[in-house]
């Protein structure tokens, strides 16, 4: 008998969790704990992304929008009131799903490339208020304050490997979730109506709600992500929520493939791990990055796992 799908990806997720937090007892490297805290923030923000342009075909170009704000919402409560860090969190999390079901309930009438534009606008003008409300945000200087209180559960997140553990349960939880939205009755109805859309629609779906749903999950786990990053840089900075933030999801999404649901995560560990190693030799970062965005275009024509999962069959024989 074949484990039900939903059991055979907990187990999955609760191997890679134990890998991963058992590393540390064997060898430290604060720059490999810096990485992992790096890409699990990364990891979901991608992820999320993916949720609406490999599952519904909506590519949004603001996704960055609701990464920089769950950044900011959390920073600033910490900073300006007495709450606890999970409730920060669980408020700031809650603060960019209903900012992203506003926004969302304007995006997602409108056509594919209207949609895209639309959320690169909205992402602009995001940007726009922090950098102009210095009073609150910093302005391009950013919330420097820190994150007081940084504790959870009798862990002091102040810890480098308190971080580290944190981030790396919450980002592995996190992507079981997504996984869960992804294979279920809402999932297979996103994907229906990015095949067929005419077809989903004489079906009895109601197209723009799936797409509000499907645009405001994913604006939320983009917000958990944002939450991670502010714990990580202990604030919260304009380039969390700049455009080429959004940009970074997507070419993460090339990167690890559209149609495979860790394609997303390999492919944001990919552009950090590149990040890492080009800022080394070179400050053309960007260069590089072009280089081997159109070397993968070209050359394999799909993500790293899309292109495995098709080569497979054909090496197996």
């Amino acid at each position: 008998m074949k484990p039900h799908p939903a059991s055979r990806d907990v187990a999955i997720a609760a191997v890679a969790l134990i890998v991963v937090l058992a590393i540390p007892l064997f060898h430290r490297s604060p720059a490999f704990e810096d990485f992992i805290i790096r890409l699990s923030a990364m990891a979901l923000f991608a992820t999320s992304l993916n949720l609406l342009v490999g599952n519904t075909g909506m590519v949004s170009f603001g996704h960055g929008m609701f990464y920089g704000l769950g950044a900011y919402a959390f920073a600033l409560m910490m900073q300006m009131t007495d709450l606890s860090l999970p409730v920060a969190a669980v408020l700031a999390v809650s603060i960019t799903t209903l900012a992203s079901f506003c926004v969302g309930a304007i995006c997602v009438r409108l056509s594919t490339d209207y949609f895209a534009f639309i959320t690169l606008a909205f992402q602009m003008l995001f940007y726009s208020v922090v950098i102009s409300w210095q009073s609150l945000t910093g302005g391009d200087q950013g919330l420097r304050g820190g994150i007081p209180r940084r504790e959870i559960f009798g862990f002091e997140l102040s810890s480098q490997l308190h971080l580290y553990q944190f981030c790396s349960v919450v980002a592995v939880l996190g992507l079981l979730a997504l996984r869960h939205v992804s294979t279920s009755p809402l999932g297979q109805t996103l994907r229906m109506i990015r095949d067929n859309e005419d077809r989903a629609s004489f079906l009895g779906v109601v197209l723009w709600r799936a797409r509000l749903l499907a645009f405001t999950i994913a604006g939320a786990f983009a917000g958990l992500g944002g939450v991670l990053a502010a714990l990580f840089v202990s604030g919260a900075y304009p380039e969390l929520a700049d455009w080429p933030n959004s940009g970074q999801a997507i070419f993460a999404v090339m990167l690890g493939g559209i149609n495979s649901f860790l394609g997303p995560a390999l492919g944001a560990a990919i552009l950090l791990a590149l990040n890492d190693a080009v800022t080394r030799f070179t400050e053309y970062y960007g260069l590089v990055l072009g280089i081997v965005i159109l070397a993968f275009a070209v050359g394999f024509r799909r993500g790293v796992l899309d292109f495995l999962r098709l080569a497979w069959p054909r090496s197996s024989k």
